[in-house]
């Protein structure tokens, strides 16, 4: 019952941002302190479901890790900064799809590339390193980046990418260290309460901006969409280029091609309040690399390759981790 609750993710999504869309008044009040809860909830989740073991593979396969970091933190912001330009989206819009594209790589990317056939351990080991350096790496894309359009404030945008993303995965990952039994009893109510924050957060955030996604509701959509599709097709692209298989390319593709919108939209509130829109871009993209996954792991899933040789070891992985990206 909970598993097809939250593998029907995206339409609970769509939904909330409808009906938050049709009637502001429900999901108005869920905004600031609710926001940054909701965000911190689904990390402590996602960090209960890390072991010792996963951190291990790090040393395993040091080289596929770092390209796909270096992927993941290069391709979507520079992307996202070139698209603000190209369509020269308002100051806000441009705000947030760089700060979008600035962010790591949401845990729904770990479903989709199980539905995909792909190298699950090696997406979970790419969520887990690009999450745990977003407080280095976020904040640095949007002061180079961001920064040439409104002012940024750098160290506030570190602290608070740390706050609200790194220090919840890593209480998750010394509760699940210190008291394996007590976490194992509880972790499978992460992949439940991720999507109610992710749908609460969308609702919340689409609420307090209706008007202004009607009148940008096209624009915003192509950019989003440009976005996700780069991000995507860049990944596979350039990791076979680079010599690895279709196995690995298809994983490091989803991954670099799937944000973490729940965070972007949470950081853009709180660390853009002049900016209110910057938080819209997330909402759009929620729903677009969600749809864009989900076609994309069905028509790999329908088409497998025979170099299924696994990157990164996947003993104890977990195949069903809580889907952080609004992601």
């Amino acid at each position: 019952m909970l598993t097809h609750f939250t593998n029907l993710y995206p339409v609970w999504l769509i939904l909330s941002a409808v009906i938050a869309f049709l009637y502001p008044s429900s999901f108005s009040w869920f905004d600031g302190p609710w926001i940054n809860g909701a965000l911190m909830t689904v990390m402590l989740g996602m960090g209960m479901t890390l072991t010792v073991e996963d951190f291990r593979r790090l040393l395993r396969a040091p080289a596929i890790v770092t390209f796909g970091f270096l992927a993941q933190y290069t391709i979507m912001p520079l992307a996202a900064w070139g698209i603000a330009m190209a369509m020269q989206l308002e100051a806000g819009f441009a705000v947030g799809l760089i700060l979008l594209g600035s962010c790591p790589g949401g845990t729904a990317s770990n479903v989709v590339t199980y539905l995909a056939r792909a190298d699950v351990a090696l997406s979970v080991v790419l969520t887990m390193v690009s999450t745990l350096l977003a407080f280095i790496m976020t904040p640095l894309w949007c002061q180079m980046l961001a920064g040439q359009i409104v002012p940024v404030d750098g160290w506030g945008l570190c602290l608070s990418t740390f706050q609200l993303i790194v220090a919840p995965v890593v209480i998750g990952v010394f509760c699940n260290l210190f008291f394996p039994r007590q976490v194992e009893r509880i972790v499978w109510l992460g992949p439940v309460l991720s999507v109610l924050a992710i749908c609460f957060i969308t609702g919340g955030i689409v609420s307090l901006s209706a008007s202004a996604m009607a009148s940008n509701a096209v624009q915003l959509t192509i950019a989003v969409l440009i976005l996700h599709v780069v991000g995507f097709a860049v990944g596979y692209v350039i990791t076979r280029v680079c010599g690895y298989s279709r196995n690995v390319a298809r994983t490091v593709s989803i991954e670099v091609g799937m944000q973490n919108g729940g965070m972007a939209a949470t950081l853009a509130r709180n660390n853009f309040t002049a900016h209110p829109l910057a938080a819209v871009p997330a909402v759009f993209s929620a729903i677009t690399q969600n749809i864009l996954g989900s076609l994309l792991a069905a028509w790999w899933r329908f088409h497998p390759v025979p170099d299924t040789g696994v990157a990164v070891a996947p003993d104890n992985v977990a195949l069903e981790p809580e889907m952080s990206s609004a992601s």
